[in-house]
């Protein structure tokens, strides 16, 4: 004599569940889905019982989100560098269309600072001559004149150590021989020193912004390092 079970009567669907047994990870990829079966499992277990498999998933999924967090950071740091490059190449290219000096200078205040976006562009140049400061100031807006080392004292502030060839900082400017009537909006600042070739004295170029996020001092430098390398070579070509 032959006895039969009773085949246990499910509260899914015939058709779903046999999905979920020829498939199980339809149930495993889902993230919310075993969240829910988590949390159900957990509210059955007495709470004097450790359930090393839940802390295991708990930091396992930790893991995951972490990772994703990074994942995504990577992307788009990749992709700002990536605009930020295309950038400073437009803007090199822009000034090397330039046919003639003063059209260089309108290119460099106006093009250039489009193209990077920063509220104003200043070239300041150190002279010893009153006159040969008259001459370039005549020229354009975009060019300050100064005294021998006001560059290297200016960047440095004041301080005994070296002028590094890109300094990027957060500052409201102390003087407005450089900004003019603008220097109270200026919160941050780019300032790339620039070797205009043997027999002159040393130049700076600085990018002002209204934005006290947009340069920083733990922001890189290699782009603008770049940029400035390019100026430079052009510089030296017009000056010749």
């Amino acid at each position: 004599m032959t006895s039969q079970f009773p085949k246990a009567i499910s509260p899914l669907g015939e058709d779903f569940r046999e999905k979920i047994i020829s498939d199980p990870d339809l149930i495993l990829d889902d993230l919310d889905v075993m969240r829910a079966l988590v949390s159900a499992n957990e509210s059955a277990t007495a709470e004097n019982v450790v359930d090393l498999r839940g802390m295991a998933m708990d930091r396992l999924e930790h893991r995951l989100d972490r990772l994703e967090d990074t994942h995504r950071g990577v992307i788009a740091a990749a992709y700002e560098n990536l605009a930020g490059t295309n950038q400073i190449h437009r803007a090199v290219l822009c000034l090397l269309e330039a046919r003639t000096f003063p059209e260089f200078l309108t290119r460099l205040s106006k093009d250039v600072a489009d193209i990077l976006r920063v509220d104003t562009i200043k070239l300041l140049l150190e002279t010893r001559v009153e006159d040969e400061s008259a001459a370039l100031n005549r020229l354009g807006n975009v060019i300050v004149t100064a005294e021998p080392d006001f560059a290297r004292t200016y960047v440095t502030f004041g301080r005994n150590i070296p002028a590094r060839t890109v300094t990027l900082r957060q500052v409201t400017p102390e003087t407005d021989l450089i900004y003019g009537e603008h220097s109270d909006d200026i919160r941050s600042e780019a300032c790339m020193m620039l070797d205009l070739g043997e027999g002159r004295l040393p130049a700076l170029m600085l990018f002002g912004s209204e934005d006290p996020h947009q340069f920083r001092p733990a922001q890189g430098t290699d782009l603008l390092t770049f940029f400035a390398g390019a100026f430079e070579r052009m510089m030296r070509h017009w000056l010749q």
